[in-house]
């Protein structure tokens, strides 16, 4: 008997004859049978020479070994059987071992040719991106390779094989639309390479179905294996006896159809990618505005608003935390608006020193002030014709909120030390993480500015309050810096998930990014988990009971009913329906 085991690192298939009373099976070299796999012990199994049977055994009974399927510690084993070691599928055969055919069998002038066929072979495959055109290029190759009249491939997908590509054969009249052909079959099943030098003469199968429709004289069916996955099977034949295929061309085929797979498995992953990618990109334009994502209700609600000004002149303020957006949302206003071939200008307020944001946003005259060595055109007039974003308005100094004011009214502008104003037609976006109504009552913002800036507000919902939109942001972010940085995830694990949407993001969606961003970069895994993202069961954030919930939503909603009826306890009582008692006990709770 022998040992019969594919390599998943080159998918060379390895034959071991069994000669010695106890062969052992491990991962160190003084092994008789060497695996590369860490998950192997050192040495992990023997195998036993017995009279009539094979006894394969275990040395650590916390290892793994699998025999047909079932993990064993210690079972006799017979021709037919399956056993897996690690990564390594060993089958057991009867008999002595053939003698295969190598690429040392393979004449020079065929390996040069071989090796040019396979090089114009992934040459096509940057080209082509559509597997149908894939195996097409692969079976021309293959032909002009063996010379052969007639071939095909077939791609296993599943248990469903499919012809994906033919020369000088039609599918239906040779008998191949259901695939039942026994050649065919016996590669799928064994999926070690079968020659039929003279097929006429081969009783096991001349009567095969692709034998007799196409008349066939000579046949070589090899499989194309990636690691321990089978891609599929390549099929030529010739029709002529003066071309019968010989052990040398099989050899050949073998080792172009080795290197062929490793191609042919990249080319569909990258094909898979694209379409992932496409996929994902088709969800995004469909849960998203411009290049705002989004398809909660409250992003809804703020699309709906942004659609319906964005084509007016009216001056907007953009509120909510840091993080959700505000520029994304004054960008898009602007896109939207008959004002988009025009400049788009944007300053923050809050990072430039007092005493340089008027010349920055006004400009200054020649000599107006110590270094002022030449004329500076302000953002206003810079934005001329189009939009100014006053990003973190409610950082802007007292003075210069003075003479904001007076340019929202007027639209003349004059710079430092000028005394001539010039007229600007300009939309005024502003944006800021702070309540405007606590920045007047504190005496820090003039409330006439406020009224001025406030025509129209859209408030941004938090991350935390947009359910699916984090994970759709996250899958947006992921996708963008995978491409990016040649990286292998290609997405989240259902644990990374949840923790992501029970997390409170107090960053928003600027901190959602830069933990992909971090996670794409250093993760070597396919699917991202929580530790990755730096998140933990500690971060999930607090859940008041129901009964909680509801009394806070009951003070804050008769708050604010008392508030419009002036306070007026019995009118309140009225229009909610409730006993006047009701009103006055939580008033009280309200003094606690």
């Amino acid at each position: 008997m022998y040992l019969r085991y594919q390599d998943p690192n080159n998918n060379a298939i390895r034959d071991f004859a069994i000669r010695k009373p106890i062969l052992s099976i491990g991962r160190s070299q003084g092994n008789d049978i060497v695996f590369a796999d860490p998950s192997i012990s050192k040495t992990h199994a023997n195998i036993f020479r017995k009279p009539k049977c094979l006894t394969i055994a275990l040395l650590d009974r916390s290892d793994e070994l699998y025999v047909n399927g079932q993990r064993v510690r210690k079972a006799d084993i017979k021709p037919g059987d399956v056993i897996l070691v690690g990564l390594y599928e060993i089958t057991v055969h009867e008999g002595e071992p053939k003698a295969q055919a190598t690429s040392a069998d393979i004449p020079s002038e065929l390996k040069i040719d071989a090796l040019e066929r396979l090089v114009c072979f992934s040459t096509t495959l940057m080209e082509e991106s559509k597997p149908k055109d894939l195996f097409v290029a692969l079976l021309k190759e293959v032909v002009a390779l063996t010379k052969a009249k007639k071939g095909f491939i077939i791609v296993v997908n599943g248990a469903s094989p499919a012809i994906a590509a033919s020369h000088n054969i039609e599918s239906k009249a040779a008998g191949l639309e259901q695939i039942s052909d026994s050649i065919i079959e016996k590669v799928i099943q064994t999926r070690e390479p079968l020659i039929i030098s003279d097929a006429l003469k081969d009783k096991r199968f001349s009567s095969a179905k692709s034998v007799v429709d196409m008349r066939l004289s000579s046949v070589m069916c090899v499989p194309l294996i990636h690691r321990s996955s089978l891609l599929g099977v390549i099929y030529v034949g010739n029709d002529k006896i003066s071309a019968l295929f010989d052990e040398g061309t099989l050899a050949l085929l073998q080792v172009f159809a080795s290197q062929a797979s490793l191609l042919v498995h990249t080319a569909l992953l990258l094909n898979e990618l694209k379409l992932d990618n496409k996929n994902l990109r088709d969800q995004l334009k469909n849960a998203a505005q411009g290049n705002i994502i989004g398809a909660s209700t409250p992003m809804k609600s703020v699309f709906k608003v942004l659609r319906r000004i964005a084509p007016t002149d009216l001056t907007v303020l953009v509120t909510g935390e840091t993080g959700t957006g505000k520029e994304l949302v004054a960008h898009e206003l602007h896109r939207l608006s008959q004002r988009s071939s025009s400049p788009f200008i944007s300053i923050n307020c809050g990072a430039i020193p007092d005493n340089l944001l008027e010349s920055e946003l006004f400009g200054h005259k020649k000599g107006s002030f110590t270094g002022a060595t030449s004329d500076k055109v302000g953002k206003f007039e810079a934005a001329n014709g189009g939009t100014l974003f006053l990003d973190e308005i409610a950082e802007m100094p007292h003075q210069l909120q003075v003479k904001l004011l007076r340019v929202i009214e007027d639209r003349v502008v004059e710079r430092v030390g000028d005394l001539k104003g010039k007229q600007v037609d300009i939309r005024i976006v502003a944006a800021t993480n702070k309540d405007l109504n606590v920045e007047v009552e504190e005496g820090r913002f003039r409330q006439d500015l406020m009224y001025r800036l406030n025509v129209v507000s859209i408030e941004l919902p938090p991350l935390r309050d947009r359910g699916d939109d984090v994970l759709q942001i996250a899958q947006y972010f992921m996708a963008k810096y995978s491409t990016k940085y040649s990286s292998k995830v290609r997405g989240f694990s259902k644990q990374c998930i949840t923790a992501m949407n029970g997390y409170f993001w107090p960053g928003n969606i600027r901190q959602l990014e830069n933990r992909v961003k971090k996670a794409v970069i250093m993760s070597d895994a396919a699917l991202l988990t929580p530790k990755d993202m730096d998140l933990s069961n500690s971060d999930k954030r607090h859940i008041q009971p129901l009964a909680v919930a509801e009394e806070e939503f009951k003070l804050d909603y008769i708050r604010k009913v008392l508030d419009m009826n002036n306070w007026n306890k019995a009118q309140t009582a009225r229009d909610l329906d409730v006993d006047p008692r009701t009103i006055f006990r939580y008033i009280e709770r309200f003094e606690e």
